[in-house]
């Protein structure tokens, strides 16, 4: 396999679809397969058949090309109660490698782990990267990769990698102001040093794909927001990850959220402030962590609470356009709960309210992520089962 996220597979369903493309039909036919195993557990030959609506003859080739590959095994029988031989169970086997995954979204440390593939965190490792930017940057990344990869006690499948900014279909980076990164070939570079493959995507399109996938969200309109040293979103709809035709779509961060007559909603934020993407008064300015930090810094309980609702009010004004075009079923937030779950999150959910129809918000959810911290390395794993096994 390439380095790099598989543009076919983010155009596809991220659930079992019986549909085959006529091109790479094996590839495909095994992807399936592989999906049935991964979402509902072990299954006979003849189940993944009528599941998939492939032929007894095709399954069975592909499952013993999978057992020679090492990703599945033969379970015992169970009869559970079914005249005649009941058929052999095929597992997908968890353990037989290891995935390495990458979190770039906190301002202040590169957070990692080693999974396996059910998505179960076996080694956690972090690094601080407070102040680094360019290639000192992806000099942290890279040692810390390389620590992973050494912690691992099987195979290692792949490693992915959420980074901030804009990243294109092969891993690069095309602009991520917070780390300095302009045109950073980070999968291939990564891919390249490692000896492994890597699949980079954007941090919070990586988080949705792990709520997606892990978290039991509703994939039929699923905004996820990430707040870290930046601010981003990634859109699910239709269980398809949205991309945009030049694979910025959710780039919540950099809309102007904040200008001079701030005044207007009630909640002064102040005179708008320069932002690393060079304009000034981004949603980032305001919502960022670091300036959530600085913000409430020092403030008592109540003048705290009004801040930070201040900041979640300009939140539900900026995402309320968005939630009505796409028609979200729920938003999703993913950074510290200590700032963003509470007075933030309320006033955002009652500006979306005020600012749509009550047939767009009266059933929506804002909430926090139900993964946690390990939201964005779970979808991290994501990208290298789809990269990989074209799992997801």
């Amino acid at each position: 396999m390439t380095a790099g996220t598989d543009t076919q597979h983010q155009r596809r369903l991220l659930r079992p679809t019986s549909k085959v493309l006529p091109e790479h039909a094996r590839a495909q036919h095994r992807s399936m397969v592989l999906q049935q195993l991964f979402h509902s557990g072990p299954r006979s030959r003849a189940d993944l058949a009528r599941a998939t609506g492939l032929t007894r003859v095709t399954v069975s080739d592909l499952v013993a090309s999978l057992l020679a590959d090492g990703l599945v095994t033969e379970l015992d029988f169970r009869a559970e109660g079914k005249v005649g031989k009941p058929g052999t169970p095929i597992g997908l086997r968890t353990d037989a490698f290891q995935i390495v995954a990458v979190d770039l979204a906190d301002d202040e440390r590169i957070h990692g782990a080693v999974l396996d593939l059910s998505g179960a965190v076996l080694e956690r490792r972090s690094a601080a990267v407070a102040g680094r930017t360019g290639q000192a940057a992806v000099d942290a990344l890279l040692d810390l990769c390389r620590e992973l990869a050494a912690a691992a006690t099987c195979p290692v499948l792949g490693v992915g990698v959420g980074s901030p900014g804009v990243v294109d279909p092969a891993g690069a980076v095309v602009q991520a102001p917070n780390r300095g990164w302009y045109d950073v070939p980070l999968a291939a570079d990564l891919s390249a040093a490692l000896g492994l493959p890597v699949h980079v995507a954007n941090d919070a399109n990586t988080a949705a794909l792990g709520e997606f996938t892990y978290g039991g969200a509703d994939g039929g309109g699923l905004l996820l927001l990430t707040v870290g040293g930046g601010v981003g979103a990634g859109i699910v709809l239709d269980g398809a990850l949205v991309q945009g035709h030049a694979h910025a779509a959710g780039e919540l961060g950099h809309v102007t959220a904040v200008d001079e007559r701030d005044d207007i909603d009630g909640a002064p934020l102040g005179r708008p402030q320069p932002c690393a993407c060079g304009r000034r008064g981004c949603l980032e300015t305001v919502l960022s962590v670091p300036s959530l930090r600085r913000r409430v810094e020092g403030l008592a309980p109540d003048a705290r609470d009004a801040a930070l609702a201040s900041v979640g009010r300009r939140l539900g004004i900026v995402l309320a356009p968005v939630v009505s075009a796409l028609n979200l079923s729920e938003v999703v937030i993913s950074g510290p709960r200590e700032l963003l779950d509470g007075p933030l999150r309320s006033a955002a959910l009652a500006a979306l309210r005020e600012r749509t129809m009550p047939v767009i918000s009266s059933g929506l959810q804002l909430r926090m992520t139900s993964l946690g911290e390990d939201g964005a390395l779970s979808g991290a794993a994501v990208l290298v089962l789809s990269g990989q096994l074209g799992v997801s």
